[in-house]
């Protein structure tokens, strides 16, 4: 089981949640942040510093968002596991699902 980032975080990117992630596996996308699930341990951490409520345990995923379980794991098909996202800084690309949503406004 993981914590699973979903669609709220896209073209948002608030990083709160980088900072609070005891095991830098919080990964940056090109448009959206992504959550390693063979490197998190499953603390929570990063859920309520979330300012738009973008993070879910997996189990807890609302319907409307329920592909982003596969988004977050398939994002890490080809990188595999990198050992820690600031190893390796922002990834230039995103799941073909977030690259083909239209841009998400947020309230600033």
């Amino acid at each position: 089981m993981t914590y699973v980032i979903a669609q709220p975080c896209v073209d948002l990117l608030d990083k709160a949640c980088i900072e609070e992630c005891p095991v830098d596996c919080i990964y940056e996308g090109q448009r959206q942040l992504y959550i390693h699930p063979d490197e998190c341990v499953d603390c929570g951490a990063c859920e309520p510093v979330c300012p738009v409520e973008a993070i879910y345990y997996e189990d807890d995923l609302p319907d409307q968002w329920k592909d982003f379980y596969k988004v977050n794991v398939e994002f890490f098909d080809d990188l595999g596991s990198p050992g820690g996202a600031s190893k390796v800084g922002k990834i230039e690309k995103d799941h073909a699902i977030v690259a083909a949503l239209p841009p998400q406004e947020h309230d600033e």
